[in-house]
């Protein structure tokens, strides 16, 4: 399984390499750079060439690590139970998956995305360490142990705007994406004019 550019991405040999180690050595990849540099794109490329499913993770300033793996809804479940609702006798019910939980169920193995982490709080990233490590967590409310089915591809972007802890960085594969150099724009614009042409050549 191995990473390449598309037909409308050209991949410098430097990021294929740094994907390509990440996804042998099943480390979270860890790409900063500045906005608009094409961090997110990456991801969804990389799940593209590889032909696998992707998982979105969109993290705000206002993200839990925990709404990563599942919330559990108690005001539902105590507004149920006033209304005598049958429902309510199984806790399941009320617990909603998070993308890490959707991502370590899914049937097959797909690319994870956790799209700028250092919009959180600091102690997010490492909040997810042991997730992260293990592939699997523990859901109290239930008593299940959720594992992965198949170790996900994780791609972590970051705008660069603070500092990530240190253990977190220790578990990751790095790589900085800078704006692509006029060499790099000159093929990704032969490479969408290529894929243009086939496009219209086969509208007759």
């Amino acid at each position: 399984m191995q990473f390449a550019s598309t037909e409308t991405y050209v991949a410098p040999p430097d990021l294929a390499m740094a994907v390509n180690a990440a996804i042998t050595l099943e480390r979270p990849l860890l790409v900063k750079g500045e906005p608009g540099t094409g961090k997110t794109e990456l991801a969804r490329q990389v799940a593209a060439s590889l032909g696998l499913p992707m998982v979105e993770w969109n993290v705000k300033s206002t993200t839990r690590a925990q709404q990563g793996l599942y919330e559990y809804d108690a005001v539902s479940r105590l507004r149920d139970s006033q209304l005598g609702e049958a429902r309510v006798h199984d806790i399941g019910n009320y617990i909603r998956k998070g993308k890490l939980w959707q991502a370590f169920e899914a049937d097959q193995k797909v690319v994870l995305l956790i799209d700028e982490v250092d919009k959180a709080d600091i102690e997010f990233p490492n909040d997810l360490l042991q997730e992260l490590d293990r592939m699997e967590f523990h859901v109290y409310e239930t008593g299940e142990t959720i594992r992965a089915r198949h170790r996900p591809v994780v791609i972590i972007t970051s705008n660069n705007e603070k500092e990530l802890p240190d253990a977190f960085l220790r578990r990751c594969f790095f790589h900085y994406i800078r704006f692509p150099d006029a060499e790099t724009l000159k093929r990704s614009s032969r490479s969408i004019i290529r894929t243009s042409s086939r496009g219209f050549s086969t509208r007759r």
